[in-house]
């Protein structure tokens, strides 16, 4: 049987979207993948990168409060966190795009090549 992802301690029913949009359902999943690979693919699927909401998933996989992460640990996790979002600015360039899609829908701007 699997587990939503809000039985993960620290994650809500926002995590379940946007875990969903990623293409985790399970909490089984987010577990088997590992804090980083889950947060990842969080930020491939447009996520913005956010260092509490990296840290949160971090504690809540170790059944631990969120506000747990102090001192020595927090630095550890904040190289960790920088190291996965480390170039991606791939959900900041998605928005971009989007953005520009919906102007162009909307007739505010011109299309670009890959629009039309």
């Amino acid at each position: 049987m699997s587990s939503p992802v809000s039985s993960i301690p620290n994650l809500g029913p926002a995590s379940e979207t946007a875990f969903r949009a990623a293409g985790i359902t399970t909490a089984e999943e987010i577990r088997a993948l590992g804090p980083d690979e889950a947060y990842r693919r969080l930020l491939e699927s447009g996520t913005r990168p956010h260092f509490i909401g990296y840290y949160v998933l971090v504690m809540g996989l170790q059944g631990r409060p969120w506000n747990d992460c102090k001192g020595a640990e927090k630095t550890a996790l904040r190289q960790r966190f920088d190291a996965i979002c480390a170039g991606f600015n791939g959900s900041e360039a998605k928005m971009r795009t989007d953005l520009d899609a919906a102007l162009s829908f909307l007739g505010v701007v011109e299309a670009t090549p890959s629009q039309r």
